[in-house]
């Protein structure tokens, strides 16, 4: 999945990158070479066409060497697994260049005025993550027509998602967080410009353009396990660093029973986690879409997941000493970054 040398050199600059509230130019280089922000754009676009299981592993390795890069690669290859909803013609094009990177943002804080071919939009919205290197942002509007917003029978505004060039948005660097500094996730706006009908999508099986089954798997869930995967793998690299220092410190047995324990803990809720993915991505392929059982099932083991690995940190953290508190130190990077996340709205959930 990824060599040692290449998860060395990443480790290497994460301090740098913590430091400097962004990925290093090192860092990004292996990204574009290794097309980590294209995990499921299709070969046809110059993408790896992942299967969901096969990136959530390779996120969850991204998230283990540092949270910043695998949060950064993990919302940015999300945003760009878009293009299964936006014509090919356009994005195509879009993929032939090789330092691509979407980014945006979930929430509903836009306005698009449906016009003749097209949307008048505009809205601001917070956490894009990747923002100092997005090539493109993703956004979502409410629609207005005839002066009047659009609303479904249950009295819900409809809405639609946009896809914007970097040129026609303004970011603003207001990302000063405790910790995961380096997803550089800064707010953006549109001050009310005309975008096409074909940068207007809808992320749903039915609306997808392109033929991968990873387009015919449900956003909710699909965001989910994304985001469980980083606190599995934060929570992972804060294990690894714990039994380290147990074991420079001649700490007492109780300190490496509890490291040790929680490990088991760890492997257990993973297994269980890709278990249940396993089963989804499987009756995906088989017969075309994944039963409710199973997506329930994938949304309450992301959810558990995520808490119990919080929890297990949390739990392990008051062992580690002052010297984990001190800036600069790895588990204290860890720790910041893991509960930087930990404030999602989909991983607070409860499981």
């Amino acid at each position: 999945m990824m060599d040692q040398k290449t998860a060395d050199q990443l480790a290497h600059f994460a301090k740098e990158a913590d430091r400097l509230a962004c990925l290093t130019p090192e860092q990004l280089d292996i990204i574009y070479r290794e097309k980590w922000f294209r995990l499921f754009v299709p070969r046809s676009q110059n993408g790896l066409e992942l299967s969901l299981p096969d990136g959530l592993k390779m996120e969850e390795a991204l998230a283990k060497i540092d949270g910043s890069l695998g949060w950064t690669v993990t919302l940015c290859s999300g945003a760009t697994q878009f293009t299964g909803y936006l014509p090919a013609s356009l994005t195509s094009g879009i993929f032939k260049e090789d330092r691509v990177c979407f980014g945006g943002s979930g929430a509903l804080s836009g306005v698009a005025k449906e016009m003749v071919n097209g949307y008048l939009v505009s809205g601001s919205w917070k956490y894009a993550t990747g923002a100092p290197y997005c090539t493109h942002f993703t956004a979502n509007c409410k629609i207005e027509k005839d002066g009047q917003l659009l609303m479904d029978a249950q009295g819900t505004p409809l809405y639609r998602s946009f896809l914007f060039t970097r040129d026609e948005v303004h970011i603003q660097k207001d990302w000063d967080t405790m910790g995961l500094r380096a997803t550089a996730s800064e707010s953006f706006s549109v001050p009310g410009i005309f975008i096409p009908a074909e940068r207007s999508f809808t992320i749903h099986p039915g609306a997808a353009t392109l033929p991968g089954a990873i387009y015919q798997y449900p956003f909710l869930q699909f965001a989910e396990t994304t985001l469980a995967v980083n606190t599995l793998g934060m929570a992972a690299h804060f294990l690894e660093e714990f039994r380290k220092l147990a074991a420079r410190s001649g700490a007492p047995g109780l300190m490496q029973q509890s490291g040790q324990q929680a490990g088991q803990q760890l492997q257990q809720l993973r297994s269980r986690f890709y278990a249940a993915v396993d089963d989804s991505w499987s009756s995906l392929l088989k017969n075309g879409s994944v039963p409710e059982h199973q997506l329930q099932q994938v949304s309450e083991r992301s959810r558990l997941l995520a808490g119990s690995s919080r929890k297990l940190v949390a739990d392990l953290y008051p062992w580690c000493g002052v010297s984990a508190t001190q800036n600069g130190t790895v588990l204290n990077r860890i720790f910041r970054d893991l509960f930087t996340a930990s404030q999602h709205s989909l991983l607070n959930a409860p499981a």
